[in-house]
């Protein structure tokens, strides 16, 4: 790969405008490009982190377990603990869900594992946040949701009675 180039501090506001467009059009991957492009100058823009955190964790897929480890590098550079905890859910939560979409054998399982650890990282996001923000219930409310669902499912496939001829 040729040398990157290095972008201006004085264009970070700008590149941070097209890394969140971006990330609206699903372009993910440009988000993250972008992002990269911005820490190169700036590491420890926390917002910066935060984004790239998500944008990585939007292109779950086929290639999880490798992006899930990817972003838990760059939650490792967020200082403040609230977030810290907050974004640790986000990635095992999105994990669970992108297991549960790919169907795999065993995906109802480690969905299941993914999502009661993204809980007990709400659990601990829910201590640390600030008076009014309960962005972490409604995550972990979300994630109860989910389970509640895989439980559904695993019942009803469960359930089976054999047809007798009659």
């Amino acid at each position: 790969m040729p040398d990157l180039k290095k972008i201006s501090r004085e264009a970070i506001p700008r590149a941070v405008q097209k890394a969140e467009r971006y990330r609206l059009l699903n372009q993910s991957w440009a988000t993250e490009s972008i992002c990269l492009d911005i820490l190169e100058v700036d590491p420890a823009n926390q917002p910066v982190l935060v984004m790239l955190l998500l944008a990585i964790t939007d292109q779950f897929g086929a290639e999880s377990r490798e992006l899930a480890r990817r972003a838990r590098a760059v939650l490792a550079r967020i200082t403040d603990p609230y977030q810290r905890a907050y974004y640790a859910g986000i990635i095992d939560e999105r994990l669970g869900h992108a297991q549960l979409a790919q169907g795999v054998m065993h995906a109802e399982a480690m969905a299941h594992d993914a999502l009661r650890a993204a809980m007990e990282s709400f659990e601990e996001a829910e201590r640390l946040r600030q008076p009014g923000n309960d962005d972490a219930i409604l995550r972990w409310n979300t994630c109860a949701r989910a389970l509640d669902r895989l439980r559904l499912v695993e019942s009803a496939e469960g359930q089976y009675e054999p047809s007798f001829g009659e």
